[in-house]
């Protein structure tokens, strides 16, 4: 196993990294406020995982509460929340109950929301079971529901008091989800860390082929990177802005297309690609290097083009992004690899060019 701290002063909090950590519910008894944890799962990840967690909970003495809720992004709304709230309620889950993530981005991002929520806040432990949300969503706090206008717009920074990776939980992943993870991975190296972004180009046959020992380096770097930025900036006000390169752009292929129709690792993907085509128009990137990344996604199995929604669909889509301030759109472009840059000074028609290269 291996651990990081996410340095937040008294809501500091570690990040155990390795193979058969659900095993071991030593690792997770210091953080119940008493014996009483409720977990939250989806019906994909609940046959595989749900009884080891909650096993090994209940013969350590903890009184388990099992939420299954309905697996996809298409559930990460209001009413799936309020489902988590009626069986909290039914159960009169006091304040001390904590909430356990298990599974997902979805889950983890609805599960934080609740725990925010519920009793204007209940402590909470992340379970990620999908290498995105092992190395991106479980870390860093940000808790979040959908709203048919925009992605993940309605939440809270509401950090959790642990996180644990077990990678054991990605042997059962789909290809495609893996494939939607390795998305997030190699954002860490286009954003910050080039010779992370080189080490991924030689290496991402053996994170295809679940190669252990490569998959415990990728979410470590990756949870390094996290860990760092959110430390320095937790509620995104300087640098955190520059995790959601591609996240602009592909958070309007999501809504666009209806929540779930493209994995959100798909819409970075492309959208990172919309992005490193915009650096390129302001001169930032050369082809080469645009070249460069999509080798990278084509080698990762994921989509170089994405969905014509229209010039018009995007912008309006593009427009309800958190990151627009004072009624101007700020975008996460690249200014070399390995180095980026949040911006509010890409003229409209740059833009309209950049979605236009890599649609259809």
């Amino acid at each position: 196993m291996q651990s990081l701290r996410v340095a937040l002063g008294d809501r500091a909090y570690d990040i155990h990294i390795g193979t058969g950590l659900l095993n071991d519910v030593n690792l997770i008894l210091p953080f119940l406020k008493k014996a009483g944890v409720a977990i939250v799962t989806n019906e994909t990840v609940a046959p595989l995982y749900l009884e080891r967690l909650a096993g090994g909970l209940r013969n350590a003495g903890v009184a388990v509460t099992e939420i299954v809720l309905p697996d996809g992004e298409a559930y990460k709304d209001w009413s799936t929340l309020n489902r988590v709230f009626d069986v909290l309620l039914e159960r009169h889950a006091e304040r001390s109950t904590t909430l356990i993530a298990l599974g997902g981005g979805v889950i983890g991002d609805l599960t934080g929301f609740a725990a925010a929520c519920y009793q204007r806040g209940v402590p909470f432990i992340q379970v990620p079971t999908t290498l995105l949300s092992q190395v991106d969503s479980s870390v860093g706090g940000k808790t979040a529901i959908n709203h048919p206008r925009g992605k993940n717009m309605i939440g809270a920074f509401y950090q959790p008091r642990l996180v644990l990776a077990d990678l054991d939980t990605l042997d059962t992943l789909p290809d495609r989800e893996l494939a939607a993870g390795l998305a997030e991975v190699i954002k860490y190296g286009l954003i910050r860390d080039a010779e992370f972004l080189a080490w991924l180009e030689a290496n991402m046959t053996l994170l295809l082929a679940r190669d252990k020992t490569a998959l415990a380096y990728a979410v470590h770097r990756s949870c390094e990177h996290k860990a760092e930025v959110v430390a320095a900036d937790e509620k995104e006000a300087g640098e955190r802005a520059l995790l959601n390169l591609g996240h602009t752009f592909g958070h309007a292929i999501e809504t666009g297309l209806g929540y779930g129709a493209w994995l959100h690792g798909e819409a970075v993907a492309v959208g990172t690609l919309m992005a490193a085509e915009l650096s390129a128009r302001l001169g930032w990137l050369d082809r080469a290097a645009v070249e460069r990344v999509e080798a990278l996604f084509r080698i990762a199995g994921l989509p170089v083009r994405g969905p014509d929604l229209g010039g018009d669909r995007y912008l309006e889509l593009m427009s309800h992004d958190k990151k627009v301030q004072d009624g101007r759109l700020r975008l996460v472009l690249l200014a070399q690899l390995g180095r980026a840059v949040l911006t509010d000074q890409a003229a409209e028609a740059d833009i309209r060019a950049a979605i236009a290269a890599r649609v259809g």
